[in-house]
């Protein structure tokens, strides 16, 4: 027996699979979705092939991890609480309804549980992207208790992303406003532009606005509004087929710079 235990861990909706020696010393890496091995040790190859036998899916290729790019190395200096890329789809309403979950019965939907259902949707599908070359980050917290429901990052540009639940009903966008149904019409894209604007400033790149809809019945624009971009869950994966703004290099060197917490702080 090699003494080495496989420890499966999730990323971004991808499984990766560390080898890990009885003291907890990682000794390699799979990633099913590239089929390679990252090797840290290479007198332990035959060993740590043996242990992750079961789990493999296909070829692999086994080599030591490529040498980090420098956007790659600031990133690993990150202390974990700055790091924003482990957050969750709603993790700022995940953790409130953990902290303070409310009364078991209540005559009317805990809206919260509404909202972190739409950004759970459409921090779902925008997570889809990154096999396009794009990068999500959810929950970005802004000075004064804003936040940016999610931080979109790619060769198409930036976006922040407002998610909004509509599940059967009719929107009616009447630029800045946005009504459900019967409900009163609330001015949801001036604070929709007012992040992306904070966004700019803080990553010294444009940032464009976008209101994800989660399940609308119908949705009628009376005029396409200044600047927002307005699309359907499922229309967010139209995203992946922009091009043309940002090279890989720029769309990792923003993506290092957006996930430090700090960033956001002089906004």
């Amino acid at each position: 027996m090699s003494g080495l235990r496989v420890v499966p861990a999730f990323r971004h909706g991808r499984e990766r699979l560390y080898v890990c020696r009885a003291d907890g010393a990682g000794v390699a890496w799979y990633d099913r979705g590239t089929g390679r091995v990252d090797l840290l040790a290479e007198d332990e190859r035959d060993a740590v092939l043996q242990a992750l036998h079961p789990f493999l899916t296909g070829p692999v290729t086994v080599g030591p991890p490529p040498v980090p790019t420098p956007a790659e190395l600031a990133r690993l200096t990150l202390h974990p609480d700055d790091d924003l890329a482990p957050n969750r789809p709603g993790e700022a309403l995940l953790v409130a309804l953990d902290r303070h979950p409310g009364p078991a019965h209540r005559l009317r939907p805990d809206p919260r549980r509404r909202a972190l259902t739409a950004e759970q949707a459409v921090g779902g599908a925008l997570d889809g992207l990154e096999g396009a070359g794009w990068h999500t980050l959810h929950s970005v917290p802004l000075p004064g208790g804003d936040r940016i429901h999610h931080l979109v990052i790619g060769p198409g540009g930036l976006f922040a992303v407002h998610a909004l639940y509509a599940r059967r009903a009719r929107v009616r966008i009447v630029d800045p406003l946005v009504a459900l149904g019967r409900r009163e019409a609330e001015p949801l894209l001036r604070p929709l532009r007012s992040a992306a604007d904070r966004a700019s400033y803080a990553l010294t790149a444009e940032v464009r606005p976008l209101l994800a809809l989660v399940g609308p019945a119908e949705v009628t624009v009376v005029a396409q509004p200044r600047g927002v971009r307005i699309l359907r869950e499922p229309e967010l994966a139209d995203l992946a087929r922009l091009g043309g703004v940002l090279k890989p290099a720029d769309v990792e060197a923003l993506h290092g710079m957006a996930r430090d917490r700090n960033v956001w702080l002089r906004v």
